[in-house]
């Protein structure tokens, strides 16, 4: 890790957000800000590598890479981790509440069954 150590540590910073990630409940506000606050600072980021080229990479070369493309290239690995990890969380969320769902439908169904009385208004007595 001698070579390159900065790019290497952000690049191993970004790895260890992304677990993070995967580790933490995705219920709340504060994550939905948060996530809103990426994607504009990503949006910033891609607007200002497209009109001002070399500054990505002078950049690049601040941080121990050699070109612009390749720093963009390692910024979208850590993004598409990030995506990942994100979608995995959010379709282990919906799966649960699927689940939960259809309990509740064979529970509701089972009683329907057991139950003699024919379906509609019940008689007054």
């Amino acid at each position: 890790m001698l070579d390159q150590p900065l790019i290497k540590t952000l690049l191993l910073v970004g790895i260890v957000v992304v677990t993070v990630m995967l580790t933490r409940s995705t219920s709340g506000s504060r994550h939905q800000a948060v996530r809103r606050l990426l994607l504009i600072g990503f949006v910033g980021l891609a607007v200002v590598a497209v009109l001002f080229p070399r500054l990505l990479t002078q950049v690049a070369q601040a941080v121990g890479v050699g070109r612009g493309a390749d720093l963009l290239l390692y910024g979208l690995t850590i993004t598409f981790l990030g995506y990942v990890a994100a979608s995995y969380r959010r379709m282990r969320v919906l799966e649960q509440h699927l689940t939960t769902l259809a309990r509740q439908l064979a529970l509701r169904e089972a009683i329907e069954d057991q139950d003699p009385s024919p379906p509609g208004p019940k008689p007054r007595t």
